[in-house]
């Protein structure tokens, strides 16, 4: 595999892991917040309803979950191309 063949996978593979990682995201704050509040509310957390409770602060602490899922993801396919140092 040529530097530049490498360079592509690498930066194919990153872009996966950006959309899947958005596409989660989309579906936490987009649709727990606002497309499947209605049914989310009928669970109680806390005693606040989940449908707001995700709109509030369940996005927040899913978002930052993908962050750190990001740098472990990343850190790994640094490692399988060779680019940690």
């Amino acid at each position: 595999m040529t530097k530049k063949d490498k360079a592509k996978a690498y930066w194919r593979e990153n872009i996966k892991y950006v959309l899947i990682l958005l596409a989660i995201w989309f579906l936490v704050s987009y649709g727990a917040g606002i497309l499947f509040k209605d049914e989310l509310n009928t669970i109680k957390v806390a005693g606040f309803k989940l449908g707001f409770w995700f709109a509030q602060q369940g996005s927040m602490y899913v978002f930052v979950i993908l962050i750190f899922a990001y740098v472990h993801l990343m850190n790994k396919l640094d490692k399988k191309y060779g680019y940690d140092s």
